[in-house]
């Protein structure tokens, strides 16, 4: 007799769900143990998954010899070496998780870019299983296969031996100690930095083993599984990133809800909607986790700290206005075929141009503005394409202001929720927003059938197109250099430098920090826009989380507070593209911005000053002391009375 069809899916929801619980795992003991948010950790496990696809089913080596190499030495190893070359010198000065957040980011973008350039942008679909895919036994109509067994039985197995050591073992102990007070635990004689490497190699390990085990059931490429390790981050933001039994009952319940979603049917767009909903259960809870403030962890509240700023001294750019103008103006004597790759680089230098505003200017770390970008494509395609309902079609310009406008709206809708928020939080709420709309937007058929965005009449020509966007791209640079300036430019410089202080002389922080980010969502959308209209296509993987991390890392490079060195970034990421392999672009940011990560300053937070002396404690007098103090201070009076001094 079968069961009913909500029970029939319980396994393999929980197969999901052991997955992500082992994820959320490593998150929440990285946390613990080194105060980091470990972004990067998606990154892991795409590269260990390919790695145990290398020695497998290229070199052939025997699984169990190719599993232990890759989960017990080469992920614990990986992030051994992470922790000692990136992210012990940040937690020896104390450095702020704003910092570390964009260490993360480095590693995650130099690990992606090296697995593309090593093992190519093709999806993979022979991932190699290491549990046997046999039925266990059958109980109450449920199939239970083994390998759903196993991987449940190892998270529980790493949850329980993970408590028994923090909590009945020295280690655990230690590890306390370093949480609550690095630098006084080190007093004490421990060793914080053997601390710090058993969390991340633990926390490397767990990544490694969610890749090895979803690989086999998704397609391994080297942009898709980093994210989708990075989605179940929703399970360790829902245990506030202290509680391990949390996390792995939240990443269970999200598992086995996702794919209870699968046996509920509709008609029409609301099939669609539940299907987007079904395949992204982790993205909006990720979304809801970042959004509801009661959700959201207190470690990633915190409190002020400085924001990322260039490395350069004020004044100076990366590159000469003057010598920029002729760069950009080359192109137009370019052949045809130049000329179209070319055409990405004003376009792709307004959506940096957006991080420039927003991290650059008034010091909120955004990581989301890909999905605006996106937006603004999508858009300028349904308008153009008289895709919305009761609209006619719009000439290619009213319908890229269109967009432009309905992506500014949305940054201010998005934006009010996330006003008050800042460093690890804000990062975490703009990359949740930038996901969902890739995942629940782009990626569906709903919303990406039937656009055109086609360049008819005078912009069809390349030349003419290519002069268009550059007349934007200065109009821009013009709107954003007055921004910098002025009233405002003090405002958003004072909410930069150190917001408390702004607030307490009169500035309106909440409405500063709107308009960053309504300026910041409209020149995305209006980049983005113009990428579609230059290959006249809307592409969803072009918008992809992982390129805004990508675009990220690029700004905080180039010069997180130059426009100037935006539209030099964009110019050189379009080069590296086009002229070498794919996937250059993505290893030379990620490097840069790990080497600049070890330089001093290099993001823009002070070294962290001596901590200031204590005022000695008052020495408490006796009786005969207290009579002689008071001898001395009758006769020093006397002296100054006949003196006629103060």
């Amino acid at each position: 007799m079968s069961a009913p069809l909500a029970l029939e899916l319980v396994p393999a929801g929980v197969a999901v769900g052991s997955a992500a619980a082992l994820a959320g795992l490593g998150l929440v003991v990285c946390h613990r143990a080194t105060g980091v948010l470990n972004v990067a950790q998606g990154a892991i496990a795409m590269v260990t998954a390919y790695l145990l696809r290398q020695t497998v089913v290229v070199w052939h080596w025997p699984r169990a010899l190719a599993a232990c190499c890759c989960l017990l030495l080469f992920a614990p190893g990986l992030g051994v070496l992470l922790d000692v070359l990136v992210f012990r010198r940040l937690q020896r000065r104390r450095a702020g998780p704003g910092e570390g957040l964009v260490a993360g980011i480095g590693v995650f973008v130099l690990l992606t870019g090296g697995a593309y350039l090593l093992w190519g942008p093709a999806a993979r679909t022979d991932a190699p299983s290491l549990l046997p895919q046999q039925r266990l036994a059958t109980v109450a109509g449920i199939d239970l296969r083994l390998d759903t067994v196993l991987e449940l039985g190892a998270v529980l197995l790493l949850a329980a031996g993970w408590g028994a050591v923090t909590r009945w073992t020295a280690f655990g102990t230690s590890l306390r100690a370093v949480v609550d007070d690095r630098r006084l635990a080190e007093l004490g004689g421990l060793d914080a930095d053997m601390v710090s490497s058993v969390g991340w190699a633990f926390s490397s390990f767990t990544a490694g083993a969610a890749g090895v085990l979803l690989a086999p059931s998704l397609q391994l490429d080297p942009y898709g599984l980093p994210l989708l390790v990075m989605e179940t981050m929703a399970v360790a933001i829902l245990a506030r990133l202290r509680s391990v039994p949390v996390a792995i009952a939240a990443a269970l319940l999200l598992g086995v809800a996702q794919s209870e979603l699968t046996q509920f049917h509709f008609r029409g767009a609301a099939q669609s909607l539940l299907q987007a909903g079904d395949a992204d259960l982790f993205v909006l809870a990720l979304l809801a986790a970042v959004l509801l403030p009661r959700l959201l962890p207190p470690a990633t509240r915190g409190g002020y700290e400085p924001a990322l700023a260039s490395a350069r001294p004020p004044g100076r750019g990366p590159l000469p206005a003057g010598l920029l103008a002729p760069l950009l103006l080359l192109p137009l004597a370019f052949r045809a075929d130049d000329l179209r790759a070319a055409l990405q680089v004003p376009a792709l230098a307004l959506v940096l141009l957006s991080i420039v505003v927003v991290t650059g200017y008034a010091g909120q770390i955004s990581l989301g503005q890909a999905g605006y970008a996106g937006l603004g494509a999508l858009a300028t395609g349904l308008f153009a394409g008289g895709g919305i309902p009761g609209l006619p079609r719009l000439p290619v310009a009213a319908a890229l202001a269109a967009a432009v406008a309905v992506a500014a709206l949305l940054g201010l809708l998005v934006g009010r929720p996330t006003v008050h928020r800042r460093g690890l939080a804000l990062a975490l709420a703009t990359l949740a927003v930038g996901t969902a709309l890739s995942r629940l937007v782009f990626q569906q058929p709903y919303a990406a059938s039937g656009l055109l965005l086609d360049r008819t009449g005078l912009l069809g020509d390349d030349r003419v197109f290519y002069g268009l966007e550059l007349l934007l791209l200065g109009g821009s640079l013009l709107l954003v250099r007055a921004l910098h300036r002025g009233r405002t430019g003090r405002a958003l410089g004072a909410v930069r430098d150190h917001e408390p202080a702004a607030a307490a002389s009169g500035v309106a922080v909440a409405r500063v920090k709107l308009l960053a980010f309504t300026v910041g969502a409209a020149l995305a959308a209006l980049g983005g826009g113009l990428l579609g209209l230059g290959v006249q296509a809307f592409d969803p993987d072009s918008f992809d989380p992982v390129y805004g991390l990508v675009w990220f890392a690029a700004v905080v490079v180039a010069g997180v507070d130059s426009a100037l060195g935006a539209v030099l970034a964009a110019a050189v990421l379009t080069a590296l593209d086009a002229g070498t392999l794919p996937g250059v672009s993505t290893a030379v940011v990620g490097a840069l911005a790990l080497l600049q990560g070890r330089l001093p300053q290099a993001l823009g937070v002070e070294p962290e000053l001596p901590p200031e002396p204590r005022p000695a404690p008052a020495v408490r007098l006796g009786p005969l002391g207290r009579r002689v103090a008071g001898r001395v201070a009758r006769a020093a009076q006397a002296a100054r009375a006949e003196g006629g001094g103060p």
